[in-house]
């Protein structure tokens, strides 16, 4: 378990502190600070192989990793942080306003998250790549055919854009649906699947033509924890670009930069 503090609320900052020995990875354009003893190094996976490859072997192994990196829409290398000598501090922010969530992996069970939701990891947690069980929730997802998975023990960090909600669906009759922009994680236990908003009767099309909230959600089911954030981040994104293209207060009521103007 990596020792951390975090800082803030609306838009917080991880920082973790390590003691000689402890390590952890981080996705690039997410790092913020660090203290002047901590090693800095760039690897394409998340743990060191030490058994003896050959050339085409290495490039072979490497080019995967990269591939894995790429398919799921992250940077192609992971940032590694390790102290030199004494205890260091490494910090890390998001680059949308949000909340920071803490898994600590006992190796039980695996984490699925969506495209970005990584923040940090201690190095002793693993990165991988799997499919969704479903084609479906891979085509219409909107979040892609793959998804980031972490397992065996260790600090998670995952990011949020708005606030972290956890959910079980067994609390709620065993199903729940989903935003699917509004999905960050949930455990190997859930059943994650995306289906049609309504059907081809008057109120379906009504859904999908006046609702506003797209033509699929998410479905998830089963009995384990769901992490969802309270913001998409595209409907975000979409707000902010209509709305920068429209006057504010201070550009109508300003007269005095308009005079100045003349």
């Amino acid at each position: 378990m990596i020792r951390h503090k975090l800082v803030g609320n609306a838009m917080q900052m991880l920082v973790t502190e390590l003691s000689p020995g402890e390590e952890v990875y981080g996705v690039a354009g997410k790092f913020l600070w660090k203290t002047s003893n901590v090693g800095m190094e760039t690897r394409f996976s998340t743990k060191e192989k030490h058994e003896a490859k050959g050339f085409l072997d290495q490039a072979i192994g490497t080019a995967i990793e990269i591939g894995k990196r790429k398919i799921v829409g992250e940077s192609l290398a992971f940032i590694h942080f390790t102290p030199r000598n004494d205890d260091g501090l490494v910090s890390f922010a998001q680059m949308i306003p949000g909340e920071i969530k803490t898994l600590e992996l006992d190796g039980s069970k695996e984490i699925f998250v969506q495209s970005e939701g990584l923040l940090a990891a201690e190095s002793t947690v693993d990165f991988d790549v799997a499919l969704t069980k479903r084609i479906s929730a891979g085509v219409f997802g909107g979040e892609g055919l793959i998804l980031e998975r972490f397992s065996d023990k260790g600090s998670l960090f995952l990011g949020s854009c708005g606030n972290f909600v956890e959910l079980n669906p067994a609390d709620y009759g065993g199903t729940i649906h989903l935003d699917t922009g509004c999905l960050v994680a949930f455990e190997d236990s859930i059943d994650y699947d995306i289906e049609f908003i309504g059907g081809l009767d008057q109120q379906g099309i009504k859904n999908v033509l006046f609702g506003g909230e797209g033509i699929f959600f998410a479905t998830l089911r089963g009995n384990g924890r769901v992490w969802i954030q309270s913001m998409n981040i595209t409907s975000l994104s979409r707000t902010i670009i209509k709305k920068g293209g429209q006057s504010s207060a201070e550009d109508r009521t300003d007269f005095g930069g308009f005079l100045k103007g003349l």
